[in-house]
């Protein structure tokens, strides 16, 4: 009766304010379909029998309420980046009927449907050459001197990563693809030319053709045929030296270069492709993000800020959306390792703090490092030598191994379609922690994870019916569920789904 009275008041309220107010919102409809992964691996994404909504009894301390008429934001994708050793493995090391195999099931419905993809602007340090060597490059490399009109650019040495791009995106026409670089050309570094660390020469000239570099980048990926939806202007800006290609690029400086150089650039260009600032780690995103965005004419050109999980917590994507609520929020990078071998626990971890910790502090996207990694956790170009992909390829025999990762990112990707809506569930951190989604087609999706070491039952509530779930220990499952017709979850009771937005909850905070 409270709730049927609390209704009545806000829609009497929306009369008075001249908005006009749908009927009662008025059940979900039947059957959930479920899907689970358990910390003993006897469940990977496995299916389960369907659940059926019924009428709400009964209580249950864990009990988590979806209300579809109050969303946030809408997300990009989910997916890993296709580095050059990604590439290499893919495409060198496989056979044709195993490639298409692979493909198909990180990029297609018949596997995890992944729709989002970062590669690596020139070398990383996943980045080999034709024999699979380590190796560095740019798109301008030249022997000696300076090259400012570029007329050495060429994407070239990205044979294997184009190659492995265009195959995928015949799987997936809609693939979102994201280039971030780890270093400028060396000969527009300051001191002696080195692809490891160092920072831009900082003189106009070098500015000025380091954002046509992006531009002539942007094109060439266009014309063979894999168009780049957004950049990075640099990949981890806050490290000064590295042992692999990397530049550090300060705050106000990269302030500087998207507003004097790289945004009239792409403006000229005639480019829509995204700038994004930052990609870093959540523990020093916040004052970074404030510098950039909060310079209006770098504000103008940049889309948002792209985080890292290897310092700090999610938490920090929600602090820097309050201050900033209209630039988008992205998660670009983090990888598992040897450094953490129990499947229960990685499972546990990347799902409190990637799948549903970043999207619950404002991420569109939640992307992890290497797709692919050989059983070395390589090839390597320096850096990490004990890193995981999200599949492990023999390069002996071209057999894959789905790690972890793999499961962890299906449990969105194969669920959750682009353009989906995040909107509000009930949160239980510390135990059933959960994000939910309305799909374009109205179809609802909710992603929980018991991250405590005892099995848990709760509940799924929504408009007077629900259903009861007792998931494992360390475990994960997302369900789907499509309203029935005319009830397909567009509108709360007495709300529109516009009505009420993400400003109600800017102040959300997912440890």
């Amino acid at each position: 009766m409270k709730s049927s009275k609390r209704w009545l008041s806000i829609g009497l309220a929306l009369t008075l304010l001249g908005i006009s107010a749908p009927s009662a919102y008025a059940g979900p409809g039947g059957s959930v379909d479920a899907w689970l992964t358990t910390a003993d691996q006897t469940s990977l994404l496995t299916k389960q029998a369907p659940l059926q909504f019924s009428d709400d009894s009964g209580s249950n301390p864990t009990t988590i309420d979806i209300n579809p008429g109050l969303t946030y934001q809408t997300m990009d994708g989910f997916g890993a980046a296709i580095t050059g050793s990604s590439a290499y493995l893919i495409n060198k090391k496989m056979s044709p009927g195993q490639r298409e195999a692979l493909l198909n099931n990180l990029f297609t419905e018949k596997g995890i449907n992944i729709g989002f993809v970062r590669h690596t602007i020139g070398a990383s340090d996943y980045s080999v050459d034709a024999n699979g060597n380590a190796g560095s490059y740019t798109y301008d490399d030249v022997a000696s001197g300076t090259d400012y009109p570029l007329n050495h650019f060429s994407i070239a040495k990205d044979a294997d990563v184009t190659s492995v791009l265009r195959a995928i995106l015949d799987k997936n026409r809609s693939l979102k693809v994201l280039g971030s670089p780890w270093t400028a050309p060396p000969w527009m570094k300051s001191g002696t030319p080195t692809y490891n660390g160092g920072s831009l020469n900082g003189i106009p000239n070098v500015y000025t053709s380091y954002a046509n570099y992006f531009v002539k980048y942007v094109n060439a990926y266009k014309n063979a045929g894999i168009p780049i939806w957004g950049i990075t202007v640099q990949n981890e800006p806050e490290h000064s030296t590295a042992s692999y290609p990397s530049m550090s690029m300060g705050a106000a400086e990269q302030a500087s270069f998207i507003k004097n150089y790289l945004g009239p650039a792409f403006q000229r260009g005639g480019l829509s492709t995204k700038i994004i600032a930052f990609d870093h780690n959540w523990d020093i995103g916040v004052n970074y993000a404030s510098t950039v965005l909060g310079d209006s004419g770098a504000s103008a050109y940049t889309d948002g800020t792209a985080f890292h999980c290897y310092g700090g917590s999610p938490s920090a994507m929600t602090t820097v959306h309050n201050a900033f609520p209209s630039k988008n929020i992205y998660f670009t990078e983090c990888s598992g390792g040897e450094w953490s071998t129990d499947f229960g626990n990685n499972l546990s971890w990347n799902m409190s703090n990637l799948l549903i910790g970043s999207p619950r502090n404002w991420a569109k996207t939640v992307l992890l490092w290497n797709m692919a990694l050989d059983p070395k956790g390589g090839p390597t170009n320096g850096g990490c030598t004990n890193c995981r992909g999200v599949v492990t390829i023999d390069p002996n025999n071209g057999s894959v191994t789905k790690n972890v990762e793999y499961y962890v990112i299906g449990h969105a990707s194969k669920f959750v379609a682009p353009g989906a809506m995040r909107i509000d569930s009930t949160n239980f951190g510390g135990s059933v922690e959960n994000v939910a989604y309305r799909n374009p087609d109205g179809s609802l999706v909710l992603i929980a994870a018991n991250v405590s070491s005892a099995s848990k039952t709760f509940k799924v509530r929504m408009n007077s019916q629900s259903f009861t779930y007792t998931l494992p220990a360390k475990s994960a499952v997302t369900f789907k569920w499509k309203p029935s017709p005319g009830r397909d979850g567009r509108s709360g009771p007495g709300l529109d789904s516009g009505t009420l937005t993400g400003a109600v909850e800017s102040s959300e905070v997912i440890e």
